[in-house]
């Protein structure tokens, strides 16, 4: 998923997007401990990326309300 689109969603939708991601990382990560390949193992690098995307917009919304409240 591409940046521009997460910027687009609400923090609600983001956080549902973050707890689907970390869910199907939990499942791939299980698969690769027992010893079987995942379904697709460039998912699993995919989902990294995507939940560290989805971790870094947040906290630059984060910081931009705070730097809001401060001119204020």
């Amino acid at each position: 998923m591409k940046a521009k689109e997460l910027r687009l969603m609400s923090d609600a939708e983001m956080d549902g997007k973050l707890a689907e991601l970390r869910k199907e990382l939990m499942k791939a990560n299980s698969q690769i401990a027992i010893g079987t390949v995942p379904k697709s193992p460039g998912k699993v690098r995919e989902s990294k990326k995507t939940i560290a995307k989805i971790m870094t917009i947040r906290r630059e919304k984060a910081l931009s309300r705070e730097g809001a409240k401060r001119n204020e």
